[in-house]
C-alpha cells in the first residue's frame, strides 16, 4: 500500500512494485494494476488475439483500477482501451516490460549516448509480432522520484513515473511512443519539492522557445556521402594547410532578416567557402542554447544541433556537402560550463549533480553559468561521449574547445577570497586538466583524423603537447598572444609603429612552444571593439591599405590561419549576431579589393609549400626585424622536402621605398608572386619589378641581396627561381 500511496502522490521511485501484472498480493492468480489519471473505465485486452480479459475495477478515484485473474498463474501481454469522459484511446501498458526496461546495453564511457536519453526499443512478443517504443533513461540520483512528461500523457506527471533500481539512473520504456514526440523529465526532490521540467541532457533534439522541449528523434537516417573523405588515412594535419573561415551560421547571411536553413547553407555557404579557397569551416556552437545572444557559448542540450535552423538529418547534409567539397569542418564545443535555465543542468535532481556543489569553484562569476564539476565521473563521462557523438555521429573533424583558460585555473576571473585553491595550495584545476587530457587521448585514439584545438589565453604549458610528454593533448592552440599583439601593433597610427616594432615581431620568439592557429576571431569584432576595418588608422585608403598589409603578413607568418566572417570583406559595422554580413559593401572597389586579396591568399597558402610548414623552426628565418625607424619586416618561409623559398617584406608605413636592400641566402631571381599594394586589391599600385635578380652585395649578414621597391603600407611575396642554366 505505501507503494501505491507513493504512486497518488506522484512520488513513486519503484512503478513496477505496484503496477503491471504481478502475483496476487491476497492470494492465488496475477493482479493487474493500472495507473490511468481521470479515466472513466480500462477494459483489458489480449495483445496477440485482442480479446477481452477483463473489465478492471476503479480502486481509487484519482484513475487507479485493477483485476484480478485467480486461476491464472502465467504471464501475459495484454493492452489496455482507455475511456475518458469525451474520448477513447488503447494503449500497450509499458508496466509489462521489466526487461525491455532495465536491459542496458553494453557502454563505455565514449557512446553512453546509446544507452542514456531517448532511444528506440523494439520488443518481440512472438515470431509475427514486436512493439516498438522508447527507452527514456535519466541520470537523477538523488531524486525522490522522476517522471516521463510529454505529448502522449497531456504532460502529466502521474501518468508515467519511471523505475530506478539504486545505481542513479531512472528508466522507462513506454510502447507506442515513436519519432518527433515531444517531452521532458518531471522530477521531484529528496524533500519532496517539485523541480521545473527538465530537458533531457540526451536529447538529440529540442524545441525553441517556449517548450524548450525534447524530441524523441531516431527514425531518420541520414544517407552520407563522404566515404572517401572519411576514410583517408595519413592525414597530417599539421603539414597541411589550414585555413579556417570561422562562422556563426544564424547571420552570415539572411533573407528578408531571417536566418538561412541549413539546407539553404548547403546550397550557399558551401560553394562561397570552396570559391574563397578555404580548407575548413569552424561553426560557432550550434549544440542547442536557449538564448539568441549567448551566439550558443551559454547550451542547453550538447547532444542537439539547434533546431532553429533545421533537423538533425538537415545539419548532417550541411556537413556531407562541405566534405564532398573538400572543406573540413570545426564545431566549438562548450564544456567548460553551462546556463543556469529551469529546464537545463542546474540543481538538476535538486542537487547539483552537473556543477561543483561549492560556488568558489560551481559558479562563473563572468559569464552567469554553472561550472561543470570534472571531479564526478558521470560528468566527465557525460562530456566526453558527447564529444565522440558529434565525431560519430554528425561526422565533425574537429573539435574547438572554448574558455579552456577557465577550466584550468579555480582563480579565473576571481578575486582573492572568491576561490578554494587545489588539494596543494595552488589554482590549477587537476580534475579539469585530467578531464582534458582523457578527452584528447579518448578523441586522438579512436578517430585518428580528427583534430582538438584549445582556446587558451594564458602561458599554460604543453597545451598541445602530447599527454606521454605531460601536455595536455590539444592538437592546436590558439595564438591568441600573436593576436593580441598585432591587432595593437596595427592599429596605431604608423608614426608611433617605430615605437612598438617588438608588437609585430615577438611572436616569433614563441612561435614553436605550440602547434598554433592564428586566430582574427569573432571576439574581436563586438562588444563595442568594432570591425577589423574599423581598427586601422588613417584614411579610407590607409585603413584599407594597412588591412590589405595586416592580413597578408598573418597568411605568410607561420601557423595556420582563422579569419571571422566578415573579416573577408573588410565588414564595415560590427558584427551582431541580429543581421547579416554587408554584402552589398562588395560593390565598392576597396572591400572588393580585400575580398579578392583573401581568396588569392588562401590560394597562395594551399599552393606554396615554402609557406606550409607552420609549425617548425625549419620553416621561417628572419632576415630584418629590427628596422624599426621603417616599420619593416623581412623574412624567408622554407619548405620541408623542397629547395622552394618564399621571401616576404612587409611595409607598416604609408612611407614607398624605390630602393630596399634585402640579404639573400641562394643566387638566383625572385619573382613577385603577390602584392597587397596591387591594382586588383585596389591599392595604389607603387611600381614594383615582377622579378628581382641577386647581387654580390652584403645585407643582413648574407654575402647577395636584392634591391626592391617595396609599396606603402604594403605586404609583398616574392618567390625564389634559380639562374637558368647557360
Amino acid at each position: 500500500m505505501d507503494l501505491l500511496k507513493d504512486l497518488l502522490n506522484a512520488r513513486c521511485s519503484d512503478p513496477f512494485g505496484c503496477l503491471g501484472l504481478i502475483p496476487n498480493p491476497l492470494g492465488k492468480g496475477l493482479t493487474l494494476t493500472v495507473w490511468q489519471p481521470n479515466a472513466v473505465s480500462v477494459i483489458v485486452i489480449g495483445l496477440t488475439d485482442n480479446k477481452v480479459l477483463g473489465i478492471m475495477k476503479k480502486v481509487d478515484e484519482s484513475g487507479l483500477f485493477q483485476f484480478t485473474w485467480p486461476r491464472r498463474s502465467k504471464y501475459f501481454n495484454y493492452r489496455i482501451r482507455v475511456s475518458f469522459e469525451d474520448h477513447e484511446l488503447t494503449r500497450v501498458d509499458p508496466y509489462q516490460f521489466v526487461n525491455a526496461t532495465f536491459t542496458d546495453l553494453e557502454h563505455h564511457t565514449a557512446n553512453l549516448y546509446q544507452n542514456q536519453g531517448a532511444n528506440k526499443v523494439s520488443v518481440k512478443i512472438n515470431s509475427k509480432l514486436s512493439i516498438d517504443g522508447t527507452r527514456f533513461v535519466v541520470y537523477a540520483p538523488a531524486a525522490r522520484s522522476v517522471s516521463v512528461v510529454g505529448n502522449f500523457n497531456a504532460w502529466d506527471g502521474r501518468a508515467h513515473p519511471m523505475s530506478s533500481n539504486g545505481d542513479g539512473l531512472w528508466r522507462l520504456f513506454i510502447p507506442d511512443v515513436g519519432a518527433k514526440e515531444s517531452y521532458k523529465y518531471e522530477i521531484r526532490a529528496s524533500n519532496g519539492e517539485l523541480l521545473p521540467h527538465r530537458t533531457d541532457p540526451y536529447a538529440r533534439h529540442i524545441e525553441q522557445y517556449p517548450s524548450f522541449a525534447s524530441v524523441t528523434w531516431f527514425d531518420q537516417p541520414y544517407q552520407w556521402q563522404d566515404d572517401d573523405w572519411i576514410n583517408q588515412s595519413n592525414v597530417d594535419h599539421y603539414e597541411l594547410p589550414m585555413s579556417i573561415y570561422e562562422v556563426h551560421l544564424g547571420s552570415w547571411r539572411r533573407t528578408e532578416n531571417e536566418a538561412l536553413t541549413y539546407l539553404e547553407l548547403k546550397d550557399q555557404l558551401v560553394p562561397y567557402v570552396k570559391e574563397m579557397g578555404y580548407t575548413h569551416v569552424e561553426l560557432l556552437p550550434i549544440t542547442e542554447y536557449p538564448f539568441d545572444g549567448s551566439w550558443g557559448y551559454q547550451p542547453v542540450g550538447l547532444y542537439a544541433v539547434t533546431s532553429r535552423f533545421g533537423t538533425p538529418e538537415e545539419f548532417k547534409a550541411l556537413v556531407d556537402a562541405f566534405h564532398l567539397a573538400g572543406i573540413g569542418v570545426i564545431m566549438d564545443w562548450v564544456p567548460a560550463h553551462f546556463p543556469a535555465d529551469s529546464h537545463g543542468l542546474g540543481n538538476f535532481d535538486g542537487t547539483p549533480q552537473y556543477e561543483y556543489p561549492d560556488p568558489k569553484k560551481g559558479w562563473h562569476p563572468e559569464w552567469n553559468s554553472y561550472i561543470y564539476d570534472f571531479g564526478k565521473e558521470h560528468v566527465v563521462n557525460y562530456l566526453i561521449s558527447n564529444a565522440v557523438y558529434w565525431l560519430e555521429e554528425f561526422h565533425i573533424d574537429g573539435l574547438r574547445v572554448d574558455a579552456v583558460a577557465s577550466m584550468l585555473y579555480l582563480d579565473y576571473s576571481r578575486e582573492r577570497g572568491e576561490w578554494t585553491p587545489n588539494v596543494d595550495g595552488g589554482n590549477h584545476n587537476y580534475e579539469a586538466i585530467a578531464f582534458l587530457r582523457k578527452l584528447n587521448e579518448t578523441v586522438y585514439l579512436n578517430h585518428p583524423r580528427c583534430f582538438t584545438v584549445a582556446e587558451e589565453s594564458t602561458a599554460f604549458p604543453g597545451v598541445s603537447k602530447p599527454t606521454y610528454m605531460n601536455g595536455l593533448g590539444f592538437g592546436f592552440k590558439w595564438n591568441m598572444g600573436w593576436m593580441n599583439d598585432s591587432l595593437e601593433y596595427i592599429s596605431k597610427d604608423p608614426i608611433h609603429r617605430t615605437y612598438h616594432h617588438s608588437d609585430i615581431s615577438f611572436s616569433m620568439v614563441y612561435a614553436y612552444d605550440e602547434q598554433f592557429i592564428l586566430p582574427l576571431s569573432h571576439d574581436e569584432v563586438v562588444h563595442g571593439k568594432g570591425s577589423l576595418i574599423d581598427k586601422m588608422p588613417g584614411d579610407s585608403w590607409q585603413k584599407f591599405a594597412n588591412l590589405r598589409a595586416y592580413t597578408s603578413f598573418m597568411f605568410m607568418h607561420p601557423g595556420k590561419k582563422l579569419n571571422f566572417m566578415g573579416n573577408e570583406i573588410a565588414q564595415g559595422r560590427e558584427w551582431s549576431h541580429e543581421r547579416s554580413l554587408d554584402w552589398h559593401q562588395l560593390d565598392i572597389d576597396l572591400h572588393k579589393g580585400q575580398h579578392a586579396l583573401t581568396r588569392d591568399l588562401n590560394r597562395l597558402y594551399q599552393n606554396e609549400l615554402a609557406l606550409q610548414l607552420d609549425h617548425s623552426g625549419d620553416g621561417f628565418e628572419w632576415l630584418c626585424h629590427d628596422d624599426a625607424s621603417n616599420s619593416v619586416l623581412a623574412f624567408l618561409r622554407k619548405s620541408k622536402n623542397s629547395s622552394e623559398i618564399i621571401l616576404v617584406v612587409a611595409n607598416f608605413t604609408p612611407v614607398p621605398h624605390e630602393s630596399y636592400r634585402i640579404g639573400t641566402p641562394v643566387e638566383g631571381h625572385f619573382d613577385t608572386l603577390l602584392n597587397s599594394d596591387a591594382a586588383v586589391y585596389s591599392g595604389s599600385n607603387f611600381p614594383i619589378a615582377s622579378s628581382f635578380k641577386t647581387q654580390s652585395i652584403e645585407a643582413h649578414g648574407k654575402a647577395l641581396s636584392i634591391d626592391v621597391q617595396v609599396p606603402p603600407l604594403a605586404t609583398i611575396v616574392l618567390k625564389w627561381r634559380p639562374n637558368p642554366l647557360i
